[in-house]
């Protein structure tokens, strides 16, 4: 794919196989960022692990301190109590069986899926919708829970899910071009601390091998794996 003017001339600016400490990186990829609306700021983290086996699939969620900087819409499956909670919290959409229709009908203006357990039978049968765009409620992202209403606000503050694809990489947005290099800093430390947390006890060899930042529209800047202690808030 062809890639623009603005990015063919970022290019130019560094070394792009040079690699680089996390802070120096983090400030190389704010200033990269030019583009007129605030680009997020995204890690990809090659894992060695061997995501087909079930024990070495990394997954989880982090609550980044410094926040995401997106407005993220969430939806809700629950009823009763819990979804009057859920709507309190800020959810953007709520409901039960009508809500499985309108998501199996095609309805998917949202980022996020959480469900409480006695909705799971019914959430269960979107499996072909929601699956392949990542959206299925799981136990292990604390998104099936008995208190939505609690999850919402952690989502909504800034946790984020996480998960090796099929090649073994995590992608992961840390926050915004617009954040101060502290708060960027911050995340990325976090991130990192619980990726080595969820190391599975069956990885062997090196666990992170490649750490590689960049902006929505910019290109990736590479960060020595060797040198990600040094992070530090300045």
């Amino acid at each position: 794919m062809a890639q623009g003017k603005r990015y063919t001339d970022a290019t130019k600016r560094f070394d792009r196989a040079h690699l680089h400490g996390p802070s120096e990186a983090i400030d190389l990829v704010k200033s990269l960022a030019t583009a007129k609306f605030d680009e997020s700021i995204d890690i990809s983290i090659l894992l060695g692990v061997d995501p087909r086996k079930a024990d070495q699939i990394v997954r989880g969620t982090v609550a980044l301190p410094a926040g995401t900087g997106k407005d993220i819409r969430v939806a809700v499956f629950a009823t009763g109590e819990a979804a009057t909670a859920a709507a309190d919290a800020g959810a953007d959409i709520v409901g039960g069986e009508e809500l499985v229709a309108e998501v199996e009908g095609g309805m998917l203006d949202f980022d996020l899926a959480i469900a409480t357990p006695e909705l799971m039978p019914q959430v269960g049968k979107l499996g072909r919708v929601l699956g392949p765009r990542g959206l299925m409620p799981n136990p292990k992202t604390g998104t099936v829970t008995p208190d939505p209403a609690k999850a919402v606000e952690q989502f909504k503050g800034g946790t984020v899910e996480y998960r090796t694809d099929r090649n073994g990489n995590v992608h992961v947005s840390i926050g915004k071009a617009s954040f101060e290099p502290d708060g960027l800093i911050t995340n990325f430390s976090t991130l990192i601390e619980e990726l080595n947390r969820a190391k599975p006890a069956s990885s062997k060899g090196r666990y992170i091998k490649k750490v590689t930042l960049s902006s929505t529209m910019g290109p990736g800047v590479k960060v020595d794996p060797s040198r990600l202690d040094e992070v530090a808030v300045r």
